[in-house]
């Protein structure tokens, strides 16, 4: 009876400890796609100018994506990268686009 109770108290400390494992690496995880975020943000800003919002949302769908996966951690920053390079693009032809308009309505 007693073998019973120990193992059962070592059954629910061995969940609790694999629980706070988890939990750990998640926030571990977690902090790790933010600080990526806050250097990808800073790399592509001065590339698109004042459209921060197009670019904030390029990393939120990159991070979405990532989290889809079993490794965020090794998807985001690929994600992230394509995902604010091609947000940079867009706002260098949409700039393009207009100042064509402009000179042709000139």
């Amino acid at each position: 009876m007693k073998e019973n109770n120990m193992e059962n108290n070592n059954d629910a400390t061995t969940r609790r400890t694999f629980r706070s494992g988890c939990i750990a690496a998640g926030h571990e995880i977690a902090s790790f796609l933010e600080a990526l975020k806050r250097e990808v943000f800073e790399e592509y800003q001065s590339a698109l100018g004042t459209n921060d919002q197009l670019l904030r949302l390029a990393l939120i769908e990159a991070e979405a994506l990532a989290r889809q996966t079993e490794f965020p951690h090794l998807f985001f920053p690929v994600l992230a990268t394509e995902k604010a390079s091609n947000a940079a693009r867009w706002q260098y032809r949409q700039q393009f686009l207009l100042r064509s308009n402009d000179a042709l309505a000139a």
